[in-house]
């Protein structure tokens, strides 16, 4: 206030558009019912707050006092009271912390991909591609070959996903038998 500052009481209020008399009138006037209303509300939002562990946001302070309570109040007035008191809620999902050096699934090639010999190691994916009509997942598996790395890779010849005779993509299939 520009009167604890050592200005003159007059011209804080010529500064701030407001008579002289309605300054000493507000020192001596006690709170408003709005005012007082909101410090008890205040208080309550404090504890429904406190009580959900700093989790509850406006909207479910507001339901909290509405249904909880039998309150009638408005949206915004919890609002400007929750953030006039620094209080704020948990917004979004639940986040799920890494725990460093701990494996979330137990490797059971101890990422050893290569293999001696065929049908030892299968290893899948699964490929999301993006359409107009939604996602196709398009699921793949394999055996890598012998001795080599196929992370990623698929070892056996691609068979075509369409084509306008059934026996043009049978004859380019890995094992011949047809799809």
């Amino acid at each position: 206030m520009m009167a604890a500052e050592d200005h003159s009481i007059m011209l804080a209020c010529r500064v701030l558009a407001v008579s002289e008399s309605g300054f000493y009138a507000q020192r001596h006037r006690p709170p408003s019912a709005r005012a007082v209303r909101h410090a008890t509300l205040a208080d309550l939002i404090g504890r429904i707050h406190l009580d959900s562990r700093g989790t509850y946001g406006a909207r479910r302070v507001h339901a909290e006092l509405t249904l909880g309570h039998g309150l009638s109040l408005g949206h915004g007035t919890v609002e400007l009271l929750m953030r006039r008191a620094g209080l704020a809620g948990v917004s979004g999902r639940p986040r799920f912390r890494r725990i460093p050096n701990v494996a979330t699934a137990s490797d059971l090639v101890e990422r050893q991909f290569g293999r001696g010999e065929p049908d030892r190691l299968w290893v899948t994916d699964i490929t999301e591609h993006p359409t107009r009509e939604g996602k196709v997942i398009a699921p793949s598996s394999s055996t890598p070959s012998a001795g080599a790395s196929s992370a990623g890779r698929s070892t056996h010849p691609r068979r075509p996903l369409w084509s306008p005779t059934p026996w043009a993509w049978r004859s380019n299939s890995a094992d011949g038998m047809g799809p």
